[in-house]
């Protein structure tokens, strides 16, 4: 394979994680050019370091190939992961606008490759193409949204139901009474860092939920049996608004579920 031919290939990699890439998702063909021919690969080995807080802003990066978690270590020295990225996610890009420091470290979880947006080139082009600069805005936003999120899930629930209420958000049909599949997309160590829990706090919260008849477990995929129970048990744990809390509502979800799943 020749130099050219291998350099083509990279260039199509690169433009096809930018065009799949949310935050680009309704930028134009020009400006996605236009970001590729300022794209540098990188490779990660699993452990190494991306950035550290409150190192300057070089630029941003998107997620090609493994995963890259944000992360602090706490006043215990223990570590709070903000996020695990995963291909064609992006992390950073609302720093290019700022002049502080990153606010948290980034490592590999696993052995990565990376794209590169360096700050001061992307800097030029959102001033001359306004819809990237509101893509940066709009992808802060979801990122504000989403550290609320996560410190909700901190405060305010137990790792029990983290899981389940994870399970819930990423179930296809979380009302149905018949099994519904989940298909992990990374492995059980990963999910366990981005719930905040330890790997064997994980592998015994779905080994309760096995033994309560609510999942089944065989790889990376995990079988809800009667997704509206794990609902229902997620509602009254968070106390929402409507929630059942009678014992007898349990025995009428088990029995609808059971029967639904021998039809």
């Amino acid at each position: 394979m020749t130099q050219t031919l291998m350099a083509e290939l990279k260039l199509a990699g690169m433009a096809h994680t930018l065009r799949n890439c949310p935050l680009l998702e309704v930028v134009s063909r020009d400006d996605l050019n236009a970001i590729a021919a300022i794209t540098v690969p990188k490779s990660l080995a699993r452990g190494e370091y991306l950035f550290v807080e409150n190192e300057p802003v070089e630029g941003f990066y998107i997620v090609q190939r493994g995963a890259v978690k944000l992360h602090r270590l706490n006043l215990k020295g223990q570590e709070q992961v903000f996020h695990v990225f995963r291909p064609v996610e992006s992390f950073g890009e609302e720093m290019v606008l700022s002049d502080m420091g990153y606010p948290a470290d980034a490592t590999a979880a696993e052995d990565s490759q990376i794209l590169f947006v360096p700050k001061n080139p992307f800097r030029a082009l959102l001033k001359t193409q306004p819809e990237l600069a509101w893509c940066v805005l709009r992808s802060a936003g979801q990122r504000v949204r989403s550290l609320m999120g996560l410190l909700d899930d901190l405060t305010l629930k137990d790792a029990t139901t983290r899981l389940a209420n994870w399970l819930i958000q990423h179930c296809p049909d979380p009302g149905s009474r018949e099994p519904q599949r989940i298909e992990l997309g990374m492995t059980k160590h990963l999910l366990a860092l981005e719930l905040g829990v330890a790997s064997e706090t994980l592998s015994r919260t779905l080994n309760k939920f096995r033994l309560q008849q609510l999942v089944h477990v065989r790889g990376r995929t995990v079988t809800l049996l009667c997704p509206v129970r794990l609902a229902e048990w997620v509602r009254q744990k968070l106390d929402f608004p409507g929630a059942t809390s009678t014992s007898s509502s349990w025995v009428g979800l088990t029995d609808d579920c059971l029967a639904g799943s021998k039809r």
